[in-house]
């Protein structure tokens, strides 16, 4: 039986795109930190060789098969000016690393195993989804340089690999979401005065897991070929483009 292989698994939007896909009688291999039970892997991609041994043993429980990639997992930790040089520089690494590296390692993983793959009745091989954010486009706080990079290094990477696979039935679509409900989000918006921030979003609120999670069931399952490459916008219409 295939699967599909989502990051960041655990908690948050992650967690409501598992639930999401299982409820569809979908293999999920789910992936966290520090892992839990057999169908959720610990990769901690602070290492370098964390993504590719993820990828290994979910191409292992997906008895060889993995249908779809959906990279959610992410960092999101303030790294203030006022760090010294080194503390800044550490923060920006990891950041990086976690947010957008082990998604590049992943997906390049996946790629190279669709290519070998048969198409699929629709013509598909295989689908990555992307979580990036809103950051990608309007920026973050002064706080948060390496999120936005990253978030926006990932938009970038999403459209080259829609643009260069498209041809081979390679499909790939991003999820820019705004503030939505999560503990990490949830800081956040206690850091920067709570109910205040709201006003940012025409729609009065910041949007909830299983909308994000709608989204991604949809582009790694049912979005037509033609939508590959996409960039869809989750935010209340706080960053319209």
């Amino acid at each position: 039986m295939s699967a599909i292989l989502v990051t960041g698994s655990s908690r948050g939007i992650g967690a409501a795109i598992r639930e999401a896909l299982e409820t569809r009688g979908l293999q999920v291999v789910g992936h966290s930190t520090r892992g839990d039970g057999a169908d959720e892997l610990a990769a901690d991609f602070n290492d370098t060789f964390a993504a590719q041994s993820l990828w290994e043993e979910a191409l292992a429980l997906g008895d060889g098969e993995i249908t779809a990639v959906i990279n959610n997992a992410g960092l999101f930790a303030a790294n203030p000016m006022a760090n010294s040089d080194i503390e800044w520089l550490d923060a920006w690494e990891d950041t990086l690393r976690i947010n957008l590296t082990a998604a590049a390692q992943l997906s390049r993983f996946a790629v190279k195993h669709w290519q070998k793959r048969e198409r699929d009745a629709d013509g598909v091989r295989g689908r990555l989804v992307h979580v990036a954010s809103r950051a990608a486009y309007r920026g973050d706080s002064p706080d948060h340089w390496h999120y936005a990079a990253a978030k926006g290094g990932m938009v970038a990477m999403h459209k080259t690999i829609a643009r260069a696979y498209a041809s081979e039935g390679i499909l790939s679509f991003a999820i820019t979401p705004g503030f939505t409900d999560t503990a990490m989000a949830g800081d956040y918006l206690e850091s920067r005065g709570g109910a205040d921030l709201l006003a940012d979003i025409p729609l009065g609120r910041v949007a909830e897991p299983e909308e994000i999670a709608a989204i991604a069931s949809f582009c790694a399952c049912d979005a037509p070929s033609s939508m590959t490459g996409a960039v869809i916008d989750a935010n209340g219409a706080s960053f319209v483009r």
